[in-house]
């Protein structure tokens, strides 16, 4: 079974048990991935994690039935919403208004769901083909700056980019080498493993240390766990015009979209992806960084 058809699988079984509990990790057995590599690619291909295109789905269900007459807080319940309350609130965030509100011009109909076949022969514009190097790497401690975000509702999207801007803005990154200077040049951004129920992370932009006295109030300091990982680089590019950007988007969408499927690996649980910036990235032409993907084999 192909990747998208083993994806595909879970999205039916959403759609026929929207009004059970469904859980990541029966989503991810039904499609044959671990739970973690099931989230991560799951919110790649569908463009929002997994638990959200649940909600979602139900609440498409619930806003149909909203035209039949029944009562809100009935169809609240059997869509697995508790209170009234909770599902008003998570009406009014897809919808922009109440369900007493939507009701008044509720067509009854239900948008269909993800079919994920129309883009099996989805191709990366440029047709990038980049081969992984495979390294196991010990633990490190890492010291920087952490931002709470989650992959729910695009945040991590929005909210990612402003902490990059505040991280510049502010001089972090020469605070960072001043206070712990660090034995080797190169900026960590790190993605710690997701709530796969909420999809709330830590997202960090650190220096590797070996100690971490210099920390200070303030600053992150944890580990990356040691790990198999495939390390990609990314197309030499110019900064002009985004294209060192495009590069790295690329490189990702790559990884997600192409090297996955055929590689015989899959996301490796409780390890940690990441993102290496070191001198390279600071040239204005043919500018390159380091995805580094931790792996494990698929059983």
């Amino acid at each position: 079974m192909s990747y998208m058809a083993c994806f595909q699988k879970s999205i039916d079984y959403i759609e026929e048990h929207l009004k059970e509990r469904i859980t990541v990790e029966d989503l991810a057995d039904i499609a044959g991935f671990s739970p973690y590599h099931f989230y991560r690619l799951f919110d790649a291909y569908v463009g929002m994690p997994v638990m959200e295109y649940v909600r979602r789905r139900r609440l498409a269900y619930a806003a149909a039935e909203l035209s039949q007459g029944k009562r809100i807080i009935d169809i609240a319940m059997e869509y697995g919403f508790e209170t009234h309350a909770g599902f008003g609130k998570a009406f009014r965030k897809v919808y922009a208004c109440s369900p007493e509100y939507y009701r008044q011009h509720a067509s009854g109909s239900i948008p269909s769901k993800i079919n994920l076949m129309v883009y099996q022969n989805l191709q990366l514009t440029g047709g990038i083909i980049l081969e992984p190097k495979i390294i196991t790497k010990p633990g490190i401690g890492i010291i920087g700056y952490a931002l709470e975000t989650t992959f729910e509702g695009n945040r991590k999207k929005r909210e990612i980019p402003a902490f990059w801007a505040h991280f510049n803005v502010e001089g972090l990154e020469a605070r960072l080498y001043e206070l712990i200077n660090p034995k080797e040049h190169g900026e960590f951004c790190i993605c710690f493993p997701p709530n796969l129920e909420t999809g709330s992370f830590t997202y960090v932009i650190g220096v590797k240390s070996d100690s971490f006295d210099s920390a200070v109030e303030g600053m992150f300091t944890g580990t990356v766990p040691e790990a198999t990982y495939a390390v990609f680089t990314t197309p030499p590019a110019d900064y002009a015009d985004g294209g060192f950007v495009q590069a790295i988007a690329g490189t990702w969408r790559y990884i997600y979209e192409e090297w996955f499927p055929g590689s015989g690996y899959e996301f490796a649980p409780g390890k940690v992806d990441f993102e290496f910036y070191d001198e390279r990235c600071h040239s204005q032409t043919g500018a390159v960084m380091e995805i580094y993907i931790p792996i494990i084999k698929r059983v």
